[in-house]
């Protein structure tokens, strides 16, 4: 019986590490995404890199993940349903496959207040 629970929870573990492996392997692609992708630059800045005036340092203390997809994938959708007065409204040279868009979610969803 020891040794089943002793399998169980080396499973577990490796599992879970598993998982948080593939998420920062996920977060570390959304970074390379926002890097890559200009537009973002031009309008918003992480840690005062781009656009001061639209700074996306915090945002993942004030959007939740599904908002922040919504963001990128129906900007302005989002805009109205937010009541988003900036201008113009956030739009994207090219729409992103849905694995960069899920990459971004999961990069600015860690930017968070410290």
């Amino acid at each position: 019986m020891k040794r089943v629970l002793i399998l169980a929870a080396s499973a577990a573990f490796v599992f879970v590490a598993g998982s948080a492996s593939a998420q920062d392997a996920k977060v570390e692609k959304g970074k390379a995404v926002y890097t890559a992708t200009p537009t973002c630059k031009m309008c918003h800045s992480i840690a005062g890199v781009g656009n001061k005036n639209n700074p996306l340092d915090e945002v993942g203390s004030k959007l939740t993940p599904a908002q922040i997809k919504e963001w990128l994938t129906d900007p302005v959708g989002m805009a109205a349903k937010m009541k988003s007065t900036g201008k113009p409204p956030m739009k994207l040279s090219k729409p992103l496959p849905a694995e960069d868009v899920d990459a971004l979610v999961a990069y600015l969803s860690t930017l968070k207040k410290k």
